[in-house]
């Protein structure tokens, strides 16, 4: 998991799923149990593994300066 300069929390590096930890924060600002919820709730949605390997699936191009890592 990686969140990104824009405040979106990446569940893989492999795939495009991810939430929007900025707004969460931004929607309710003094409740860190609400950011506390969120990221706990995206773990669950992480997947398993990732498919870095696969050649049938589509490839995502992401910039390291943008992921935040």
């Amino acid at each position: 998991m990686r969140l990104t300069v824009e405040g979106r929390l990446l569940l893989c590096l492999g795939n495009e799923h991810s939430v929007d930890l900025k707004a969460v924060l931004r929607a309710n600002p003094g409740q860190p149990q609400k950011l506390e919820k969120a990221i706990i709730d995206a773990m669950q949605l992480k997947p398993w593994s990732h498919n870095f390997t696969h050649d049938d699936g589509v490839q995502v191009v992401r910039f390291m300066n943008m992921t935040g890592g």
